[in-house]
C-alpha cells in the first residue's frame, strides 16, 4: 500500500493511494487514529487493507501532499553508509554506524520547496532510503529488526556543507525546509527486502547519483537494531539511511543547489520525491 499525509480545503488527513486517486483514511478513521502515525501506532495497517478496494474519495490533483509523517518523534540520520560514497570522500568504512539527527521543521513534503538559506551557497543534495517504525521497541534483534518497520520512502537529506564543516553536522543538517520527504509511505510488504533497490538523484533532469541499496555498510536491519540500543523506537519514527555517490560537494567543482533548481530523488518501488529550490526570503 502507500499511505500519503495530506491537506485539502484547509484539513489535514492522511489516505490510501489507489490509481484512481486517495480513499480519505482520516475522514474514514480519524475518530480513532488521526494520522498516520496514531495509526501505525494502533496497528491499523490490517484494517486500512481492508478498504484498498473502496472507491477514491479524493484526486491527488485536489489535494497538497504533507511529508508522510508529519510529526515523527525522532528523525535519525546515517552518515557514510554507502561504500563507493566512502570512497570518493576518501573516508575509511566506518565501524558503526554514524549518526546525526534531525528536526521535525526541517522536513519538506513531495511538491513543497527546499530553502537555500541567505548565508550559504554551499547546499547539497542526498538521495536517501527513508525507513518508518511501525511497532516501537528497545533493543531490537537485527534477526527481528524487519518486523518493526512499516515502511519506506524517499528522503533528500539537503545539507549546508560550510556550516556543517565549519560549525558542526547538527547546524549542516537542520536549516529551515531543507529536508525532503516523501512523497508516500511504501508498506514492507510491497518491499520484501530493502537491500534490493536503486536510487537515483537527479537536478534538472540530469543523474548526479545512481546507487544500489545492496552498497550499504549496514543494512537496514542493522541500522534498525542499532538505533534502538541507545533509544527506544516509536511508531512513526524516521530512519534515513544514507546516500550513494555523487554527492555536489565531492565534485569538481562543487555542485551545489541554487534557486531555480528542481531536486528528483527516485527509489525503485517507492517513487519519486521531486523539490524545487528556493532562495530564503527572510
Amino acid at each position: 500500500m502507500k499511505l500519503a499525509s495530506f491537506t485539502t480545503a484547509g484539513r489535514a488527513s492522511y489516505g490510501l493511494v489507489t490509481r484512481g486517486g486517495l480513499v480519505d483514511l482520516g475522514a474514514r478513521l480519524g475518530s480513532r487514529f488521526p494520522t498516520l502515525r496514531a495509526a501505525l501506532a494502533g496497528d491499523a495497517l490490517g484494517e486500512i487493507a481492508r478498504v484498498a478496494d473502496a472507491k477514491p474519495d479524493l484526486a491527488l490533483a485536489d489535494v497538497t501532499l504533507l511529508p508522510p509523517i508529519t510529526a515523527p518523534d525522532k528523525i535519525v540520520c546515517i552518515g557514510l553508509n554507502y561504500r563507493a560514497h566512502a570512497a570518493e570522500a576518501g573516508l575509511k568504512v566506518p565501524e558503526y554506524p554514524s549518526l546525526f539527527l534531525r528536526l521535525t521543521n526541517t522536513l519538506v513534503p513531495h511538491g513543497g520547496a527546499l530553502v537555500r538559506p541567505s548565508m550559504s551557497s554551499a547546499m547539497d543534495y542526498e538521495g536517501e532510503l527513508a525507513v518508518v517504525i511501525g511497532r516501537g521497541g528497545r533493543h531490537v534483534a537485527a534477526e527481528t529488526a524487519l518486523d518493526h518497520v512499516a515502511g519506506y520512502s524517499c528522503f533528500n537529506d539537503g545539507s549546508l556543507r560550510d556550516y556543517q564543516r565549519q560549525h558542526s553536522v547538527a547546524a549542516g543538517k537542520n536549516f529551515l525546509a531543507t529536508g525532503g520527504f516523501g512523497p508516500w509511505l511504501v508498506t514492507s510488504d510491497e518491499v520484501s527486502d530493502p537491500s534490493q533497490l536503486t536510487l537515483a538523484t537527479r537536478i534538472n533532469g540530469t543523474e548526479v547519483q545512481r546507487g544500489e541499496t545492496a552498497d550499504m555498510i549496514f543494512s537496514v536491519a542493522q541500522i534498525v537494531s542499532y538505533v534502538s540500543v541507545f533509544t527506544c523506537l516509536e511508531p512513526g519514527d524516521v530512519i534515513s539511511t544514507g546516500t550513494p555517490p555523487g554527492v555536489g560537494m565531492a565534485r569538481q567543482p562543487p555542485l551545489w543547489l541554487k534557486p531555480g533548481d528542481v531536486v528528483e530523488v527516485e527509489i525503485s518501488r517507492i517513487g519519486v520525491l521531486r523539490n524545487a529550490v528556493v532562495a530564503e526570503t527572510n
